[in-house]
């Protein structure tokens, strides 16, 4: 029997097919950050450079030659002297017993929690997902049953536990929580992100080793996000983009950070001088995924055009992604990344200086640290309503991932923040500091 199709139902199909693509299109399950919040310690846990190396002196075995080097390094990292220690490690003798830890840790993850559900007013009972990352405090039972027996929450809940991933878990983790918000509907998660300075000391004498007792501070931000349409009027972002990169293929990029042991047997993580070569490599292979999903079409062109031509004398084209991104917030893993992702991405000072500040006042706190930055905009008042902010982190493996969210509102720079009372000092003049380059070399 031969079909034949008239003119009314050829319409009547070409029609009916051109509304179930808009009706899958914006029917896609959106995903929002309805507000998060970040740890800040109390006052009595501030400690100056100084007051770190005469606690070095007295409570830990180094020898002169590792006191000198902390010392240069502290000099030199970037940071100010208000960054914040556990209190474990400012006891004398310092405490870094597995109880110390556990009160370092529950201090900065109740803290923010507390804290988000009075900003959001959500109740614990409504969230169904729930991610903790931490990269070198593990626990048993799980950091994520810790939280749902603290607040009680839901017997059914999916958890999830993120752990010896990096300073870019946290991005790893907004990952996760989108592919699981496009299969569960009307769900609320929440990410904890944190990590323990009193677990991870390291007591030796190993060069390679002594970079992390300098950088990394006390710090915890939780995030709560969500699916649910009636959340699209009440949340501060969306979320757009999140792009993985990783180099472990590279034997240099995988040796790069390593935890391990010493002769003498103590434990901590190395370091050594092929971390900004991996940092560098990694981040630009991510960059080059992100650029075409973010970059307007004239700076697309302009780079085809360049990568095209035949002209042995053309200059490579760097694309200027701050024509596309309102704020940058990269990981403030240290001043010469910061500086080289500055001259390559063609950002201003003032959009790096969130990452900059956040380095001088906070410190390294692994994760969290890209939330700090994001605070201090909004303390600033800068973020409006459309802007385009990236996030962009790096860590041990070497992974480098990126999220990029649209703010759906402008935000009041009086909103509950950890920059509020001082936010007026800043920013500070960090240009002087030198970088020092032979910093991550091990010592021999």
């Amino acid at each position: 029997m031969e079909l034949i199709i008239t003119y009314p139902k050829l319409f009547f199909i070409t029609l009916t097919l051109v509304l179930l693509f808009f009706f899958r299109k914006n029917n896609k399950r959106r995903v929002f950050l309805v507000d998060f919040s970040c740890y800040k310690p109390p006052k009595n846990q501030q400690v100056d450079r100084q007051t770190f190396v005469d606690k070095s002196t007295k409570t830990l075995c180094y020898n002169k030659d590792s006191l000198e080097f902390m010392d240069k390094m502290l000099e030199r990292s970037g940071l100010g002297d208000k960054t914040y220690l556990s209190k474990g490690l400012l006891k004398e003798p310092i405490d870094n017993s597995a109880e110390a830890a556990k009160e370092e840790v529950e201090m900065a993850i109740f803290g923010v929690i507390d804290e988000l559900l009075l900003k959001t007013g959500v109740q614990c009972e409504d969230i169904g997902i729930l991610i903790t990352v931490f990269c070198g405090y593990n626990i048993m039972p799980s950091v994520s049953s810790v939280i749902v027996k603290r607040y009680n929450l839901r017997h059914d809940i999916r958890t999830y536990n993120v752990t010896g991933m990096g300073c870019t878990a946290g991005l790893v983790a907004l990952g996760l929580v989108q592919n699981l918000l496009k299969v569960h509907d009307n769900s609320c998660a929440l990410v904890v992100t944190s990590e323990s300075t009193t677990a991870n000391v390291y007591k030796g004498n190993d060069r390679s080793k002594l970079l992390t007792n300098c950088i990394f501070r006390v710090g915890a931000v939780a995030l709560l996000l969500s699916n649910k349409p009636s959340d699209l009027n009440t949340s501060k972002y969306e979320l757009i983009h999140t792009v993985r990169s990783q180099t472990s293929d590279d034997d240099r990029s995988y040796n790069c950070i390593f935890m391990e042991e010493d002769v003498e047997g103590h434990r901590g993580v190395t370091i050594n001088k092929n971390l900004l070569y991996a940092a560098i490599k990694t981040i630009r292979l991510n960059i080059s995924t992100v650029a075409p999903l973010v970059l307007p079409l004239s700076e697309k062109f302009r780079y085809l055009v360049n990568l095209i031509s035949t002209k042995s004398k053309v200059k490579p084209y760097s694309p200027n992604f701050s024509k596309s991104i309102d704020h940058f917030f990269p990981h403030v893993g240290g001043k010469p990344v910061l500086d080289d992702l500055q001259n390559k991405l063609g950002f201003s000072d003032e959009q790096m200086e969130a990452s900059r500040m956040t380095l001088y006042r906070i410190g390294n706190t692994s994760s969290s640290s890209i939330w700090y930055e994001v605070a201090y905009a909004e303390a600033k008042g800068r973020v409006k309503k459309g802007d385009a902010l990236w996030q962009i982190a790096f860590g041990s493996g070497f992974k480098c991932n990126s999220v990029i969210w649209k703010a759906i509102r402008s935000v009041n720079r009086d909103e509950m923040n950890p920059w509020r009372d001082e936010i007026h000092e800043f920013p500070v003049d960090v240009s002087d500091i030198e970088v020092i380059p032979d910093l991550f070399v091990a010592s021999k």
